[in-house]
């Protein structure tokens, strides 16, 4: 794993990943077919499609490994039989889930405020969904968890790097530097971290998340960001004719992350666009809701409304999530003693508490 080490100047900086040993593999490596009787071979045009752990390979159907180039139907059999050895993909206790669900990391967003909103921060093992109408601060957000994800867990950081997928070309390194000297780190080697890309269309999308298997088979990753998740879906099919079409290959791209994030325990933060919403109802001014329909409502595991308050006040809300009570928090320019809500600042520095 990662992890930092203070420096004279009270920066963090790197510290390889072997120097790190207390923490156990999360994940089974496709190579141990091979100690089962699986040609090397084979192995190998698995990891051609992108399947790098075991783990990953139980999250495919029978019917998608077969579509690989080489495989047979009797050679999938046998290769699903040798995973099944290694894997315990059945039935557990609650004791037993409970004790995995330790294996959740709570990343801070860097505001105390919207750390309590969350129950501690941006869960891994799931998909955290913030949604709202442009300049409510869902991108800020994001790149305020670039940097706080690779602070170590003693900080509530996540100890990994950073996976950056950018469809609206939002995404500006520059606004990395000041968030980085905020939390007291070496903005060059938080960059470093950082591995981006940018998506043109919704194939692009979903090759950039296949893609994405291979490094964090290798390296130490623990926050994927797509901002945004339905934007070039929205591009790239039009009309009510092409409407099935789009939320299918939308509900592929969705159960692709959710399987990366609960393959290598990383967390999904993707941010969303809203729509108008003519039966919002007569009493709210401006009616909106996220765009993506059912399909992305029930593939998120914990949504997150953003929008503008009066003047320069922005308003996240918990908006769905398993375990999370209803609950909001208010970024305030200045601090309002009396103000029963909690209260966050988007600075410089990213996203932060409030100040007197």
């Amino acid at each position: 794993m990662l992890a930092f080490k203070s420096e004279e100047q009270s920066q963090l900086q790197l510290v390889e990943r072997e120097e790190i040993n207390d923490e156990e593999e999360l994940f089974e490596a496709i190579d141990k077919l091979t100690s089962h009787g699986i040609n090397a071979g084979d192995v190998k045009k698995l990891q051609d499609a992108g399947i790098y752990t075991c783990n990953g390979l139980m999250m495919h159907t029978k019917k998608s490994l077969t579509g690989i180039k080489g495989l047979s139907e009797a050679k999938v059999d046998k290769i699903c039989e040798a995973v099944e050895k290694i894997v315990n993909f059945g039935y557990i206790t609650g004791s037993d889930a409970l004790l995995r669900r330790k294996a959740v990391i709570r990343i801070t967003t860097g505001s105390q405020a919207l750390d309590e909103l969350l129950g501690g921060g941006i869960e891994t093992l799931s998909i955290t969904e913030a949604f709202g109408e442009f300049r409510s601060g869902k991108t800020q957000l994001a790149h305020t968890l670039c940097v706080s994800t690779q602070l170590p867990t003693n900080m509530r950081g996540g100890n990994g790097k950073v996976a950056y997928i950018d469809t609206e070309g939002t995404f500006r390194p520059d606004r990395i530097v000041p968030i980085a000297e905020r939390f007291g780190m070496d903005p060059g080697a938080v960059l470093d971290n950082i591995i981006y890309a940018r998506a043109y269309t919704y194939e692009h999308q979903y090759n950039l998340l296949l893609g994405l298997a291979a490094k964090m088979a290798e390296e130490p990753f623990r926050l994927l960001i797509v901002d945004s998740v339905i934007a070039l879906f929205r591009v790239d099919f039009t009309g009510r004719g092409e409407l099935a079409e789009r939320q299918q290959k939308l509900a592929q791209m969705l159960s692709r992350m959710i399987k990366i994030a609960e393959e290598f325990n990383v967390a999904v933060f993707m941010t969303n666009q809203v729509i108008a919403d003519p039966g919002g109802g007569v009493f709210i001014s401006d009616p909106k809701k996220p765009a993506g329909g059912h399909v992305l409502a029930h593939a998120a595991t914990i949504r997150l409304m953003f929008r503008k308050g009066k003047g320069e006040q922005r308003v996240c809300k918990v908006f769905d999530a398993p375990n999370l009570p209803e609950a909001e928090a208010i970024s305030f320019p200045i601090l309002y003693i009396n103000s029963i809500k909690q209260v966050f600042q988007i600075t410089p520095g990213g996203i932060a508490d409030a100040k007197d």
